[in-house]
């Protein structure tokens, strides 16, 4: 675990570039084709296909990545990972065949709200998508092995590259294909990254194709895999129940939601997702090597450090929200009224970053310790109480915005429930250590908005850009002043890692 600090922040600096590709890709998307019923179309394909994306890919991070270690323990890891290699490859053979074939019958089905033409474009676009998950499983191996050996950044990249063939795509082909150029897009990025990552960044030997099926390795590995895959899968499910019950409220709804939840779900994707994949190999080896001292001070300062990013950045978005998503969406295609509906959603997933966040921590400690099982259960129920939340808030509310409060809402049980189960299997000493962290943090999010309100007269006259300028310029001075006053200890311990580069363990 030495130079940890030097390979995340190599990797924090990839993630952030690649979730910025995806803000551009959103905003190329919107500049183009708004809120459109091709947009629309586009967007339920994208998101159903997705979930099988998350599946094979997150759900073999978070699989591969303590097997493997397992493995290299007792000198098998070469072994492993081929096995693995090529079993993915069938499964994954299987899954973009059936997934093409069928698509005629379950987008009608699923989405019962579409007229003819968007059905039309949103069956061509999923079967396009899922003629690439068979580069997207064997993607997935190798990210999950680059992963294991704290090689981040490169994982990171090889989805940039992903990301970009598909904005390069729809700038160049949208005015003559229209969204199908998008989803082209991705298709040639999947397959590119994987010959990238073969003939460049994968040493010789760290696999074989050519030894034998070993059915019991790969049983072992697969009983670990699925539930963790299926976990993996829970978000986005749950978003294409979102888009279910939006579908009929009309054109334009589904992508209010949609950009809503991406913009919102930003600090998620780059603070939760970033400490959660650099704690998981210290947490697969303390589990490996039984050392629970090491376990439980990991997944601490995972959470803590978490919070330490996540909550100001949320506080601070949702005070600029608006002109927020005026400067990133509003142009091209994307109207003022697309910007007032989308910002009125995006308030309503608040809730759902925040215990999402929480959440992606928890779950290293959970996988790292192969109780995804547990996980597996509550994400499971979690789809059942998003359709009858969704239902209920919606007839409640009488407007769509309903869809996304419930998504909150079933985020805040989703954590609370795995929280609870968690304790259960851990004892709970260094709670007190880390509640006394989480209420200094909030005690300096109080101050910096305090800060923000006072000097607002000041802000409000200000042009857009230049208010959100600074606005995040005096929020970040005050909180930054605020835990070093109150001495947060997630704050020594960043400046531990990241400047005397310090071992996490």
């Amino acid at each position: 675990m030495k130079n940890l600090g030097l390979a995340g922040l190599l990797f924090i600096l990839a993630t952030l570039f690649l979730k910025i590709s995806g803000l551009i890709r959103d905003m190329v998307f919107a500049f183009y084709f708004g809120t459109s019923i091709e947009a629309d179309a586009y967007t339920i394909a994208f998101t159903f296909t997705n979930i099988v994306i998350l599946f094979l890919n997150t759900g073999m991070k978070n699989a591969l990545v303590p097997t493997y270690m397992n493995a290299l323990e007792n000198r098998r890891g070469a072994y492993h990972l081929s096995q693995v290699m090529r079993s993915t490859a069938i499964v994954s053979l299987v899954i973009s065949a059936l997934g093409a074939a069928f698509a005629p019958l379950y987008i009608p089905f699923i989405y019962y709200g579409l007229d003819e033409k968007g059905t039309d474009i949103a069956v061509f676009v999923t079967i396009i998508f899922f003629s690439s998950i068979v580069a997207v499983g064997m993607n997935a191996v190798l990210e999950a092995y680059f992963d294991a050996n704290h090689r981040f950044a490169i994982s990171v990249v090889s989805q940039i590259l992903v990301m970009a063939s598909s904005i390069t795509a729809a700038v160049f082909f949208a005015s003559t294909i229209g969204v199908y150029s998008l989803a082209f897009g991705y298709l040639a990025g999947t397959i590119l990254s994987l010959l990238l990552k073969m003939l460049f960044f994968v040493p010789k030997g760290t696999y074989s194709l050519r030894w034998k099926f070993d059915r019991k390795e790969i049983r072992s590995f697969y009983l670990i895999f699925i539930p963790v895959a299926v976990t993996a899968m829970i978000g986005q499910i749950n978003l294409t129940v979102d888009h279910a019950f939006a579908s009929p409220y009309g054109k334009g709804i589904v992508n209010y939601i949609t950009f809503a939840k991406n913009l919102v779900h930003f600090p998620q994707a780059i603070i939760a997702v970033t400490i959660g994949t650099m704690i998981f190999p210290m947490l697969s080896k303390a589990q490996t090597s039984n050392n629970k001292k090491l376990f439980k001070m990991g997944l601490q300062r995972g959470i803590s450090t978490m919070s330490l990013i996540l909550f100001p950045a949320l506080a601070g978005m949702v005070w600029l929200m608006p002109g927020i998503i005026e400067a990133i969406y509003q142009r091209g295609a994307f109207t003022k009224e697309a910007t007032e509906a989308t910002t009125t959603v995006a308030y309503y997933y608040i809730g759902s970053v925040l215990f999402f966040s929480l959440q992606t921590v928890l779950n290293k400690g959970f996988y790292a310790m192969n109780k995804g099982q547990v996980i597996f259960r509550i994400g499971i129920l979690s789809i059942l109480l998003n359709g009858i939340c969704n239902y209920i808030f919606t007839n409640m509310m009488d407007s769509y915005m309903g869809i996304p409060l419930a998504s909150s809402f079933v985020a805040f049980i989703y954590f609370i429930a795995s929280y609870y189960l968690f304790t259960k299997l851990m004892d709970k000493s260094n709670q007190k250590e880390l509640m006394m962290d989480l209420s200094k943090i909030l005690l300096s999010v109080l101050f910096m908005l305090i800060v923000l309100w006072c000097i607002r007269p000041l802000t409000a006259s200000l042009p857009n850009l230049v208010e959100i300028a600074a606005v995040s310029a005096a929020g970040a001075a005050a909180y930054i002043g605020a835990v070093f006053m109150l001495r947060v200890s997630a704050v020594t311990f960043l400046i531990s890692v990241f400047i005397k580069r310090k071992s996490i363990e």
